[in-house]
């Protein structure tokens, strides 16, 4: 027998005395750095460690986070300032149909709960206190009762709109059973998210409008606009002519909806802590400087100081690094540029308001008789009089995409004047809107003068204004929420450049934390395989290399190391987002 036919069988002795422990080129642990640490970041550090221990090998992960808190965009207040009254500020709610979230919170026992917390309260002879309406700015054009039956409702679906109703559910069912077999082999882990959804059949959905799409199914006319629409506008504040087919599927799988008690971001600190990452908060990454051929050390330099000053800057060797927060809002420099840059795409900026009210919503600014009950949650859509459907300032006549109730919360400051310092029970609202909510707009959804001391919501603000029956607590975010989702049929390369990684790009496809969890968990088993099975200075510069082959005997990946794909472009877009 030949040397050369030796070679593969004193590998895998090799590894098989050494405990199969993964090394890096110095011959350490191989070093992992993440930066972010939303749903993309956490599940790619919790994945790359319990892909690397299914191997047999070590990896040490550090997660690099410039906030103050792990979470990402799924973050949570205290409504005033009671840490057992905290409320969703970001991603609030995730369904059954979620994988990785739900899996992640019962392996994290964690408790789950319904979509808004607790129980809403409302006062005796509020009979539409649990229900849903849609909203064109003029009439509720569509109100569903969700203290009746989901039957009652189906039936006054199909009354009014027919049988459209029943197609809409089975195209959703059909493209979220494609989009599910991502998780899967043959599909998992994949290396092009533009070739995989080409693969199961998803570029009709993500390459046409929702409006387009749902026309091509034979959906269209009043539920698509009323019902569809309202659902893309509370989700993603863009209407179907903007927003692809594929997103609008995503938003009509609503079964099974539920949070996690104290926060959803609890799922991803916990990821973290199973993971073992070193965690390193209120840090930004300012660079990413390529090292390769260095062999004492990794290919990667890593520069970062503490967020709120540049001026004690560290840096830092590593292996492999995952970028899991959308580059062009990072001020990171890479260098030298890869070859595979994201593009720079618009964003929705998009402002969340909370506050709390003794006060319920007003009947006469939504046109309703006087003894009328408002429905605890408002969405909107256009009115037949709007045209804005493909703008992005489409938020038409009704001024905002959402108003919720979510539940009651105690006061412990009480009213003004004589009640001052007695509990007061009142209504905690949250509001979806293109801009800052105005004293004016408050006072009348409230139904009530316009004081002064409302224009207190302002960005950042958390203030306890005691001396008016209005509004009594507040705070408004203004977030990059999510992407504007136009229609494409290419996405974003997942490898920028060698060993260097992009969970971000998943974004422009579905932007949800699931689909984050998803991408994470996808570039993680990438990494994993790439990093601990990849040959040095073989082929690096290649955008596909084989460095040795899959061992039947042990089941362990040597690595099928694949350092690109096919070039078909980094996010092409059919139309704007």
């Amino acid at each position: 027998m030949s040397i050369k036919a030796l070679i593969p069988l004193l590998l895998y002795i090799s590894w098989a005395v050494n405990g199969l422990e993964g090394t890096s080129p110095n011959g350490a642990t191989p070093k992992i750095a993440v930066i972010g640490a939303g749903s993309g970041g956490a599940s790619a550090a919790f994945y790359a460690r319990k892909y690397a221990s299914e191997s047999g090998s070590k990896v040490n992960i550090t997660v690099f986070e410039r906030s103050s808190y792990v979470g990402g965009r799924s973050t949570t207040v205290n409504v005033f300032s009671d840490p057992l009254e905290p409320v969703e500020l970001g991603a609030s709610i995730f369904v059954s149909v979620n994988r990785n979230l739900v899996t992640a919170a019962r392996e994290l026992g964690l408790r789950t709960q319904g979509a808004h917390g607790k129980s809403r309260s409302s006062s005796k002879g509020d009979s539409n206190r649990d229900a849903v309406g849609v909203w064109d700015g003029h009439n509720f054009v569509f109100i569903f009762d969700t203290a009746r039956s989901s039957y009652w409702n189906a039936a006054k679906l199909i009354w009014k709109y027919g049988l459209a109703p029943l197609w809409t559910q089975r195209l959703m069912k059909s493209t979220v059973g494609r989009f599910l077999k991502m998780y899967d082999a043959p599909h998992f882990p994949f290396e092009s998210l533009s070739d995989v959804a080409e693969t199961l059949e998803l570029s009709s959905a993500a390459g046409n409008t929702g409006e387009q799409f749902l026309e091509l199914n034979g959906i269209n006319g009043a539920f698509a606009a009323d019902i569809v629409q309202a659902s893309t506008r509370v989700n993603y504040a863009q209407n179907l002519g903007l927003i692809h087919g594929l997103e609008t599927m995503v938003c009509m799988a609503t079964d099974g909806p539920m949070s996690i008690e104290g926060g959803n971001w609890h799922i991803f600190d916990g990821m973290l802590t199973r993971a073992g990452a070193d965690v390193r908060l209120n840090t930004s990454v300012s660079g990413i400087e390529s090292v390769k051929g260095n062999g004492k050390h990794g290919r990667f330099l890593i520069h970062s100081h503490p967020a709120e000053s540049s001026t004690s800057q560290q840096s830092e060797h590593f292996d492999a690094v995952v970028l899991a927060a959308p580059l062009q809002f990072s001020n990171i420099t890479i260098s030298p540029a890869p070859a595979h840059p994201p593009d720079v795409i618009p964003y929705v900026s998009l402002h969340v308001t909370l506050f709390t009210s003794p006060r319920r919503l007003s009947p006469a600014f939504f046109d309703l008789p006087a003894d009328s009950a408002v429905p605890t949650v408002v969405l909107t859509t256009l009115s037949a009089s709007d045209a804005p459907g493909s703008s992005q300032n489409g938020v038409g006549t009704a001024g905002f995409f959402s108003i919720s109730t979510l539940r009651t919360v105690l006061n412990p400051h009480g009213g003004g004047g004589a009640d001052s310092g007695i509990p007061r029970t009142e209504y905690l609202y949250k509001v979806f809107s293109p801009y800052p909510l105005n004293a004016s707009f408050v006072s009348t959804i409230l139904g009530a003068p316009h004081p002064d001391n409302l224009d207190s919501i302002v960005e950042g603000g958390m203030e306890t204004l005691n001396d008016n029956d209005i509004v009594s607590w507040s705070y408004h975010k203004q977030w990059h929420s999510y992407p504007y989702l136009y229609p494409r049929v290419t996405f974003e390369h997942l490898e920028l450049a060698p060993a260097l990684w992009y969970t971000s790009g998943i974004e422009s496809f579905i932007s949800t934390m699931e689909t984050s969890s998803l991408m994470g968990m996808n570039i993680a088993r990438l990494l994993v395989s790439n990093l601990l099975g990849r040959n040095e200075g073989e082929g690096q510069d290649q955008q596909k290399q084989a460095t040795s082959s899959i061992n039947p005997e042990s089941g362990l990946e040597l690595g099928v190391n694949h350092e690109g794909g096919e070039d078909k472009g980094s996010g092409e877009t059919v139309a704007e987002l």
